[in-house]
């Protein structure tokens, strides 16, 4: 298959991908860089942890230039996170109609290619990891453990998703300590808060897969609620509501903090009632709109920093 090949069913057609240079276009749709809301779930509870931070009265002295940071961190980070997943995954998804076409089963980049450049993302992250605290930089690459893992789990556990929040919301711990210095139990509330929420954005995604899953032998949430899967979501929505509520309390939050959360309970209602986990292209857009949800529960700890500051 060529360069030029089309990108993948859940890509939005004629985007900006698609007119780079086709040298370099397998390498951006490798990373992911044609569907950008992987980079925005990866960022926001790095946002989320600085936001806690500074409404818990720690005033990191780079407030304003770390989201800068996160911003490029998460962006290389989450695409030498697809890279990687596709290297291990390359068999899989050569089987499944809504993967086939990605770079590496489609023969677009060799596997040997898809590890240098996968390095070179690494060696980014690392530049942009490097410019925090010590302490910072230790628990960053903690998370390496987690992403190395991730990919093997839809082999032994019908929980992927669990493993995959680990993963994405650690970025909460590296937020908070970025700005802190160290981690305080709000920090660990909102991380699982993280957790939580990504069992509900990632269950709803798996739902476009378990037909192709099933045959192939590939384990997810998806396939192990099946109908009951709405009825876990109220769950996983209460429980991410939950940590963030638990964070107020631990760093005594104002009571427009908890009221701040209304409209992220909202969106989360509204993502359940129009849930068909039939309908593929009905799953990828609620899964789409959970950015929307995370900036929303953002909207908490900005509100907390912002009261004490008046």
């Amino acid at each position: 298959m060529t360069d030029s090949a089309p990108s993948t069913p859940d890509t939005a057609p004629n985007n900006w991908v698609d007119h780079t240079p086709k040298t370099i276009r397998p390498y951006l749709r490798l990373m992911r860089a044609d569907r950008p809301i992987g980079t925005w779930l990866l960022l926001i509870p790095c946002l989320w942890g600085l936001a806690l931070a500074a409404a818990a009265g720690h005033e990191g002295s780079n407030l304003f230039w770390y989201p800068l940071l996160f911003a490029v961190g998460a962006y290389v980070m989450r695409g030498a996170g697809c890279a990687y997943n596709d290297i291990v995954d390359r068999d899989f998804d050569a089987k499944v109609a809504r993967t086939a076409l990605r770079p590496i089963p489609s023969g677009q980049i060799s596997v040997k290619k898809a590890w240098a450049f996968l390095a070179f993302l690494c060696l980014v992250g690392l530049a942009v990891l490097l410019q925090f605290n010590g302490f910072t930089v230790l628990l960053g690459l903690g998370s390496l453990v987690l992403v190395a893992g991730y990919p093997f789990m839809k082999r032994i556990t019908y929980w992927p998703q669990a493993w995959l929040g680990l993963t994405f919301n650690w970025g909460a711990l590296v937020g908070f300590a970025a700005a802190a210095g160290t981690l305080a139990p709000e920090a660990f509330a909102i991380y699982a808060a993280g957790v939580f929420w990504t069992l509900f954005y990632d269950t709803i995604y798996a739902h476009q897969d378990t037909e192709d899953d099933a045959l192939i032998g590939v384990k997810s949430t998806a396939l192990r609620l099946g109908a009951a899967t709405p009825n876990w979501l109220v769950g996983f929505a209460g429980l991410t509501l939950l940590g963030f509520a638990v964070s107020g309390i631990f760093i005594n939050a104002h009571p427009f903090y908890y009221v701040a959360l209304f409209p992220a309970a909202a969106h989360f209602i509204w993502q359940i009632k129009t849930l068909d986990i039939h309908d593929s292209h009905n799953c990828l857009r609620l899964f789409k709109s959970n950015r929307d949800t995370g900036l929303l529960l953002l909207f908490a700890p900005i509100c907390e920093r912002i009261i004490h500051l008046l």
